[in-house]
């Protein structure tokens, strides 16, 4: 048994490296018929062939075909992107607590989890911590060389059940306050479907006119070829920054439909409060109302693959004028927008005279009336057909 354990270990040490080679393979094989879509001046998007993650994801900008067939091209506009701004809506290193938090609803749990909850575990470890250093001093050997036999005591036993439980009730009340408000949201004024994918995140954008964003992690100056998008400062930390935001407006209720492609992910932004599973073919939703203009980092929270810490999550929140205009350079439009009034009709031509027995210009001609003559002299198919027939 022994013999066979190690040899499962050891074919199982020899597949993960030549899996992770042929998955590297794979990538600039997936990328060469786009560099030579790009030569031929065909425009990639309009070419067929399914498209690598793994090549979309250092690509700039990314569009996998693989998430949505139909799906806008996503690439650079006027519309300015929001810096991040330091130690907000990042992880703080070695920092302390939670994040700052940006939402109604991350507050009351922030304000839950450092004013009752970290005090009420000090307490009982302080308790718990003295009352075992006083059992130590009061009933070592020395000062009780004859141990006491007790065996029951009521009013030992009804405390030590009833504080407990008390202690949970006062846990259990705000506890449910805060699943309350986070799983009752109220009416939504933005709807964004989120879509998992092995190892990018997909928006779309239903209330908007259906439009989809790709995003995908950005890589660093040395790991891209020469010609292709690579992270700055201004794009947001090393693993967090991505080619396309999720983008928000501030002051909103914004609903997120979470689901998934392919494998479990789970989409998490902790300066909200928010965390919820992406399963595939099921539609999980949370909700959010940021009330500061910013952006803000997250990252997918379930194991799901080989590149699965490369997932990371950006949302862009924005004024909503400034909303407004992401959602038109994106090819959407806004609710309740008007569409573009349709160009005036071009002015019609100036009547002409019809000759005369000649239908006026526009109208169906009617054939004339035959006179009793022709009617005589014309047959009619009953007087046409042979005698025989008849």
């Amino acid at each position: 048994m022994k013999l066979i354990a190690w040899a499962i270990a050891l074919a199982a040490a020899g597949m993960t490296p030549a899996a992770a080679a042929q998955a590297t393979q794979a990538a600039p094989q997936a990328a060469q018929p786009q560099a030579a879509q790009a030569q031929a001046g065909t425009p990639a998007s309009a070419q067929p062939g399914p498209q690598s993650p793994a090549t979309a994801q250092g690509a700039a900008p990314s569009t996998p075909q693989t998430a949505n067939a139909g799906a806008i091209t996503t690439t650079e506009t006027g519309i300015s992107r929001t810096l991040p701004e330091k130690n907000i809506g990042v992880p703080v290193r070695a920092g302390v607590g939670i994040q700052e938090q940006v939402t109604d609803v991350g507050r009351y749990a922030a304000e839950f989890h450092n004013n009752w909850l970290l005090l009420l575990c000090a307490l009982i470890s302080l308790f718990v911590l003295g009352l075992l250093g006083w059992a130590i001093v009061r009933f070592r050997r020395s000062a009780n060389p004859t141990p006491s036999r007790t065996s029951h005591n009521t009013a030992l036993e009804v405390a030590w059940t009833l504080i407990p439980v008390l202690i949970l009730v006062a846990i259990a009340i705000p506890s449910m306050r805060l699943l309350r408000s986070q799983y009752s949201p109220p009416p939504a004024d933005l709807t964004v479907k989120v879509v998992g994918n092995q190892w990018f995140w997909t928006y779309q954008y239903p209330d908007q006119g259906g439009f989809e964003i790709v995003s995908n992690m950005l890589k660093e100056r040395a790991d891209v070829p020469a010609g292709q998008r690579f992270r700055t400062d201004a794009d947001g930390p090393p693993l967090l920054a991505v080619d396309e935001r999720l983008v928000i407006p501030v002051g909103k209720v914004v609903k997120f439909q979470v689901t998934s492609n392919d494998v479990i992910h789970a989409f998490w932004v902790p300066a909200f409060w928010s965390k919820i599973d992406a399963n595939p073919g099921q539609l999980n939703e949370i909700w959010a109302k940021v009330d500061r203009p910013g952006v803000y980092f997250g990252q997918c929270t379930e194991l799901c693959g080989a590149r699965h810490a490369y997932m990371p999550i950006a949302v862009e929140v924005v004024p909503e004028a400034q909303f407004a205009a992401w959602v038109a350079s994106k090819g959407g439009t806004m609710p309740g927008a008007r569409p573009a009034a349709a160009p005036a009709a071009a002015p019609a031509a100036p009547a002409t005279a019809a000759p005369p027995g000649a239908a006026p210009r526009g109208t169906t001609p009617v054939p004339p009336t035959p006179t009793a003559a022709q009617q005589g002299a014309t047959p009619t198919p009953a007087a046409a057909q042979p005698a025989a027939n008849r």
